[in-house]
């Protein structure tokens, strides 16, 4: 574990310094403990450290402390680093109070999201935050006490900010989320991110690797490492055409693409740049390759209404289409193969598309 202030963590992307943060769900687990050992000590804390799931040890410090009789609120706030990020100095809030029982009890208050559609996130009706920060939270207040506690996250800006995020089209209304999957948030600044991906795949081949598998998160990294893939790993974030092109004119001599349904939809009708920002054709894919295979208009018209790419799918998958998701996939390896010149197959091309909620979808080689 490496100890560390955040404003000393940097990462060098192609020449440039750039600041590392921390995320939401940093802040939530900080918070919390910090409000736990105020809880039981009576006394203001400085500073509060927390473990992440990254390996970082992070040095936060509680603000606005309130300790009453039977509880203790306090809040951290969100610091993005160079990161862009519409959740940069947003106040994340914790609650904390002891229960007669040994159980942590973790909701959502004012300014945290309420999760509207079940899945990977979490259930219908619950508060949106999200299964890692759950158990770094949980994790963090077992270091304090074994007694039981809840914990009431809450951000008293999360409506006003939310509106600048993209958590309605995930089902997620009235706030933000608590999420993030390392703890910590790295610069994603596209100049500075693609530059830096383009020496990842340089390191590769001139270490004589001539396999590359592209991968478009942290989730698509988990399901790498599952599958044991061979290959150098890329993490490419939205930029699948600039990865795609520049791996191929290294002269690997196979690529495989990981990513999940909501991505790779939209590469499958030729989308070559993922953000929400730039391209959202989620359902509209879904659309197409139902029109192409006669499904029925009400089908058609149901998944038209869908707000996610995993709502469409279980409806999709619970009518009886999947051969639509193997179209998908197959579509990918098309216009991948048209987007390289590749007509002679100088290069194998590998799709493999996941959803949280199924698992592995498909696979073209």
């Amino acid at each position: 574990m490496m100890a560390c202030e955040m404003n000393d963590n940097y990462i060098i992307k192609y020449g440039k310094s750039l600041r590392c943060g921390y995320t939401t769900g940093s802040c939530a687990a900080g918070a919390a403990k910090a409000a736990a050992e105020m809880l039981i000590s009576r006394e203001k804390l400085g500073n509060i450290s927390i473990d992440t799931p990254a390996g970082i040890l992070l040095t936060l410090k509680p603000l606005d402390i309130h300790i009453e009789e039977d509880h203790v609120c306090c809040c951290i706030v969100k610091d993005a680093g160079d990161d862009p990020d519409s959740t940069d100095k947003i106040e994340i809030y914790a609650r904390v109070s002891k229960r007669e029982d040994s159980k942590i009890v973790i909701d959502g208050g004012e300014g945290i999201g309420i999760i509207t559609r079940s899945g990977f996130w979490g259930k219908s009706g619950t508060a949106a935050i999200n299964p890692i920060p759950r158990k770094m939270i949980t994790d963090e207040l077992l270091k304090v006490s074994n007694c039981g506690f809840n914990v009431l996250i809450y951000a008293p800006r999360g409506r006003e900010i939310a509106k600048k995020t993209f958590n309605s089209n995930l089902g997620i209304i009235d706030g933000i989320s608590i999420i993030g999957t390392k703890g910590i948030v790295e610069p994603m600044s596209e100049d500075a991110l693609k530059k830096s991906v383009y020496i990842e795949i340089d390191d590769a081949y001139q270490r004589g690797i001539r396999e590359i598998v592209l991968f478009l998160g942290n989730y698509g990294e988990k399901v790498v490492e599952k599958l044991n893939l061979q290959g150098a790993k890329v993490k490419i974030s939205n930029f699948i055409g600039d990865m795609l092109l520049y791996s191929k004119s290294k002269g690997f001599d196979k690529i495989t693409l990981v990513g999940h349904i909501g991505k790779l939809c939209k590469l499958s009708i030729g989308a070559f740049n993922t953000h929400s920002k730039i391209c959202d054709v989620r359902i509209e894919a879904f659309v197409y390759y139902l029109a192409l295979n006669n499904a029925p208009f009400d089908l058609i018209n149901n998944v038209n209404e869908c707000k996610t790419s995993e709502e469409a799918l279980k409806l999709i998958i619970d009518s009886n289409y999947p051969v639509v998701i193997n179209e998908m996939v197959a579509g990918c390896v098309d216009r991948i193969k048209r987007y390289l010149k590749d007509e002679d197959n100088e290069c194998s091309i590998d799709v493999i598309i996941y959803s949280m909620d199924y698992g592995i979808l498909g696979r073209k080689l």
